[in-house]
């Protein structure tokens, strides 16, 4: 099993034919993901990829291909109005992989979208990928192995570091999902937990988390209702204290949101929680070796 996306997956790509569109479609056909279609307004007709057909509209693109997910790779003025098409296109998976989403968008999409029945990661995630099987994103695909260790994380780069030395330490992953940092995001930790508890392919979890907000507060309370280990790593520890931090989701305000408080709330649970990224791989092999 996987949770979100697998063989079976097929892919549309918003925004096919712009540079960080079309470089990434690549990249996933190279992976051995389905794409099936790509959404440019004004472009229908042409083909991407060497035999990827392109649409003007994401409807046309699912009634002419079955599409079930959409991957966004259109700009932030335009990326709200894209995510919303693929929602009442009736597209059940949105990875929207554009940054810079204005806030109060982002605060309305996730009800709407939802209530079309339709999931969204991100925005300004780096995507998901079920190792061996599908890539729905940008991640590198050669670091990641099949195995039983799902990956969530806020984090891009601490996904790809974090997953490689889990690699190389002979821990395949099941599914990994990157929630993305803003502080809004479209699919929380609490979410993603609760499908890797239902999973059977998945024996542990990591969790990446970082400072700012208080979804791994959350997630804490939920670890409390699982049967599976989970291993916590928070980034941004040695940030100072009273310095604004540049990642859109790092807001610390008063209490809420410190690092030191997300540690204590994971390990009040149970958590395993690494003090560094190199001591992930050797927790998880206690956790799953039990």
């Amino acid at each position: 099993m996987s949770i979100y996306v697998n063989t079976g997956s097929k892919v549309l790509v918003q925004g096919i034919t712009g540079r960080e569109g079309s470089y990434h479609t690549a990249e996933m056909v190279r992976y051995g993901t389905n794409i099936v279609a790509g959404v440019v307004p004004g472009k229908g007709g042409q083909v991407a990829d060497g035999n990827v057909p392109v649409f003007d509209l994401v409807s046309d693109a699912v009634e002419a291909t079955g599409a079930d997910v959409s991957i966004i790779f259109v700009p932030a003025a335009f990326a709200t109005d894209a995510i919303l098409e693929a929602a009442d296109s009736g597209v059940r998976l949105i990875v929207a992989i554009t940054d810079g989403i204005p806030l109060q968008d982002a605060i309305r999409l996730r009800p709407i979208v939802r209530r079309r029945g339709a999931i969204l990661i991100g925005p300004n995630c780096p995507g998901v990928i079920t190792p061996g099987e599908c890539k729905v994103g940008i991640m590198p695909g050669e670091a990641f192995t099949p195995g039983p260790v799902g990956v969530v994380s806020r984090s891009g780069t601490l996904t790809y570091e974090i997953v490689d030395s889990l690699t190389r330490a002979g821990l395949g992953q099941s599914t990994c999902v990157g929630i993305g940092g803003d502080p809004v995001p479209g699919t929380t930790f609490v979410e993603v937990l609760r499908l890797f508890e239902d999973d059977n392919a998945t024996k542990a979890v990591v969790m990446v988390g970082e400072i700012g907000g208080s979804d791994e507060e959350a997630a804490a309370e939920f670890i409390t209702t699982m049967t599976k280990p989970v291993i916590g790593f928070i980034g941004g520890r040695s940030a100072p204290p009273g310095k604004r931090m540049g990642h859109a989701g790092a807001i610390v305000s008063g209490s809420s949101g410190g690092a030191e408080a997300k540690v204590h709330a994971l390990r009040e649970v149970g958590a395993a929680v690494a003090d560094a990224t190199d001591d992930i791989p050797a927790l998880v092999a206690r956790a799953l070796n039990g």
